[in-house]
């Protein structure tokens, strides 16, 4: 009998790689993805689904709100986390809350696949030394409204702005996100004149400014 997984993320592009990823799996069937929590517990209802990869930051009903929803209504279903959040304070909640995985966008497809498999056969995927170095512990967390408000940036452009900080060209950043060059152009445009930084070393004291790395 397949896997079925479905995806709860509201970024299209990064849900059809995703896809693309998964249906590359033996036995997996990917369901038509939701782009938030309240449709992802409207189609659990009336759906048989064995593991859900669920983004933290999601409209109208966010991760941690529909992940604890999710435990009590579907106790059974397999939670993987699946988020640009490399916070050791968010994984800690995400595992109290009864996900069996925390795993960063950032990941490799084979990470992603691997992930999957494990969980899947009832174990667990929390990378601890990997979460807890690949970003300072802080109170303010990058996942919090008040950080993204204040420059009008969106999660999936601070992942960006970390990326370009890190070193990453903008080919190696579309394949750790699953997206095309096109695409990257167009938020690191974007992050530019939100911010009115038109440099690279720009971009990376910001990053470093606001514990991005």
């Amino acid at each position: 009998m397949a896997l079925k997984i479905i995806i709860a993320d509201d970024h299209p592009l990064l849900v059809d790689g995703l896809r693309r990823v998964l249906e590359e799996m033996d036995d997996v069937q990917v369901l038509e993805p939701v782009g938030n929590g309240r449709q992802l517990l409207a189609r659990l209802t009336g759906q048989a689904v064995d593991i859900v990869l669920l983004d933290l930051h999601m409209p109208q009903l966010d991760g941690l709100e529909t992940l604890r929803l999710l435990q009590k209504e579907f106790p059974s279903l397999k939670i993987l986390v699946f988020t640009n959040y490399a916070q050791p304070k968010l994984w800690r909640e995400v595992r109290a809350l009864g996900a069996r995985g925390y795993l960063l966008k950032n990941c490799t497809a084979q990470t992603l696949k691997e992930a999957v498999l494990t969980v899947s056969d009832g174990g667990t995927w929390f990378d601890e030394e990997g979460i807890a170095g690949a970003a300072p512990e802080s109170e303010d967390t990058v996942f919090t409204d008040d950080f993204m408000k204040k420059y009008q940036i969106t999660p999936r452009e601070v992942e960006i702005i970390r990326k370009i900080a890190q070193g990453y060209t903008t080919k190696e950043i579309g394949e750790q996100l699953y997206v095309s060059e096109f695409t990257v152009n167009a938020h690191r445009r974007n992050i530019c004149r939100k911010l009115d930084i038109y440099t690279p070393v720009g971009l990376v004291n910001f990053a470093k400014d606001n514990g991005l790395v």
